[in-house]
């Protein structure tokens, strides 16, 4: 049975060991203009037993570096936000599923019906031929999936045993699928994904990074404001997002005291001009007024 979470607390008050967990990405995270909220769900160590018994159960052995990563903690969920003039809106989100939350893709029936498709039924045999693409995975015996994180419901990130059971740890990899359930690879070894997870800041579909049509025009709005901390810059090239509006978030949020700007009025007045009010534009040879009104008499 797992053990609860324990409380949310915020990242600026981490344990030492929470804060070499996230690499040091809550100081970056809170030291970004208008970020707050920033805040990590511990979570209690896996025991031993607890991973035997799942790799007992899946006939699945486990990489080390996952083992490693669930006997520190096991699952991993850190959150933040960002304020809007009133309004708190829930931006990043990073999170990795405990180990009794590490289930296998549901390949039965949808409906528990005789004649409803499974996933299995989408295996078509057909591979796109690719020089830098592994073989994608396979929703049938040919390979065993594991959630490992539901991405907010824009697809899942999965770890994949490509030779199928009994599956052995160097048969592993980690790939993403997205909503229309096509395949895109991400890492050869959980280690390389955790820290693309955590350089990309929990940025709403960063997974989007690496298909090949990318993510949407309101994500391309966030990664403008919050870069994430990665090699991949090719995704916020001048020639690819042109048509997004460019965001400064030092403008963006910004105080909210109003500076006096003084209104221009007309064109800008001569050198030997007169300081102060002047009426609607006139010739040269128009003479002001006397009185300093500078408006002409209507006959």
């Amino acid at each position: 049975m797992e053990e609860p979470p324990l409380p949310a607390q915020p990242a600026g008050s981490c344990k030492p060991h929470l804060e070499k967990l996230t690499l040091g990405v809550t100081r970056i995270l809170e030291s970004s203009p208008g970020v707050t909220e920033v805040t990590i769900i511990e979570k209690a160590p896996a025991e031993r037993h607890m991973i035997s018994s799942w790799e007992q159960k899946n006939n699945c052995v486990l990489p080390e570096d996952i083992k490693n990563f669930y006997l520190v903690t096991n699952g991993f969920h850190m959150t933040w936000s960002v304020k809007l003039d009133e309004h708190t809106i829930p931006l990043g989100n990073m999170a990795i599923n405990s180990i009794t939350k590490l289930t296998q893709l549901n390949q039965s029936s949808m409906y528990s019906l005789p004649n409803a498709p499974t996933l299995a039924d989408l295996e078509d045999d057909i591979q796109e031929a690719s020089e830098n693409q592994p073989e994608k995975p396979h929703f049938d015996s040919r390979s065993v999936i594991f959630e490992l994180d539901h991405c907010n419901g824009n697809g899942k990130v999965c770890l994949v045993y490509k030779k199928g059971k009994p599956a052995l740890a160097q048969d592993t990899e980690i790939w993403f699928l997205d909503r229309a359930l096509y395949w895109h690879f991400l890492t050869d070894t959980f280690t390389a994904y955790y820290r693309l997870l955590l350089t990309h800041l929990g940025l709403p579909q960063w997974q989007y990074a690496f298909t090949s049509y990318g993510i949407s025009p309101q994500a391309k709005q966030w990664f403008n404001m919050y870069k994430p901390i990665t090699y991949n810059t090719s995704l916020l090239t001048e020639e690819t997002d042109s048509f997004v509006n460019k965001l400064d978030p030092s403008k963006v949020f910004k105080s909210k005291n109003k500076i006096l700007i003084p209104k221009k009025k007309g064109p800008v007045p001569s050198a030997g001009s007169q300081k102060g009010p002047s009426g609607p534009p006139s010739t040269p040879s128009t003479p002001k007024s006397s009185s300093g009104s500078g408006n002409p008499v209507r006959k």
